[in-house]
């Protein structure tokens, strides 16, 4: 169990509302037990579920989950097709569950390229949880690369400027955030990786503009609730500036 907050000084600054999470280490882990690295995704798949059932008790209601990046598609043959199938072995293990308890599920990413079955799961994943709109938000990206996602924005911009319907000069950054596919999410506050790499790796590039970054050197599949909090806490002793001199909270109290 995480250690008991300390309440003894300053009121506790609050939590992250949204979470991000590069689920980095599974490989490692099981090479360090002599195993596949087909087991150690298997483990990975288990360390999500444990940490998707954790967040909304932490005060996190929107969770968002490095899946699969465009630049997996680079990775052996075999593991690529291993991956794709805990994609099925997780929404046959545990869509019911989330859709019963209050969870909405969106993926993130380009379809294109992705093979016929997934797309089926994909699919069926949104349509099952789609009734819990405004509920906990789980977002998966899936086929996702931050890169790509902002190159891709720009391009149906500059198809609107091309039919006409907009100016060049229109497009702000409220605007072009509205073109990404995290759109319909909220604010990124947190990104945390895991297994002792300090790098983004593509993932909300945009997005992460003024989120915390959190690296912690556990391994993805030994994650869980307590690693969820120990990065929660690292969050709430940030002074968030958003660029400015003091924090929002600071100054709204002064």
């Amino acid at each position: 169990m995480p250690p008991a907050a300390d309440h003894s000084s300053a009121v506790q600054a609050p939590g992250p509302k949204h979470v991000a999470i590069i689920m980095d280490g599974n490989g490692r882990w099981a090479k360090a037990r002599g195993m596949p690295r087909a087991l150690g995704h298997r483990a990975g798949v288990q360390a999500l579920k444990r940490t998707v059932e954790a967040a909304p008790g932490l005060g996190v209601e929107c969770l968002t989950v490095f899946g699969f990046s465009t630049e997996n598609w680079r990775r052996p043959a075999q593991e690529v097709s291993e991956l794709m199938g805990l994609v099925k072995l997780y929404v046959q293990t545990d869509l019911a569950r989330l859709a019963r308890e209050g969870v909405q599920v969106r993926i993130l990413g380009s379809r294109q390229g992705l093979p016929p079955d997934i797309l089926e799961i994909v699919d069926r994943a949104e349509a099952a949880t789609a009734h819990n709109a405004g509920g906990f938000l789980l977002q998966v990206a899936f086929n996702y690369g931050g890169r790509a996602d902002i190159v891709e924005a720009a391009r149906r911009f500059a198809h609107v400027v091309q039919s006409g319907q907009a100016r060049p000069d229109d497009l702000d950054e409220a605007g072009f955030d509205r073109l990404l596919c995290t759109a319909k999410g909220p604010p990124l506050d947190l990104v945390v990786r895991t297994s002792g790499e300090v790098r983004l790796s593509n993932f909300l590039l945009w997005e992460a503009a003024y989120a915390e970054l959190v690296f912690q050197e556990i391994l993805w599949p030994d994650y869980g609730a307590e690693a969820l909090a120990e990065a929660i806490e690292q969050y709430r002793r940030r002074d968030r500036r958003f660029g400015g001199v003091e924090s929002h909270d600071a100054v709204a109290a002064g």
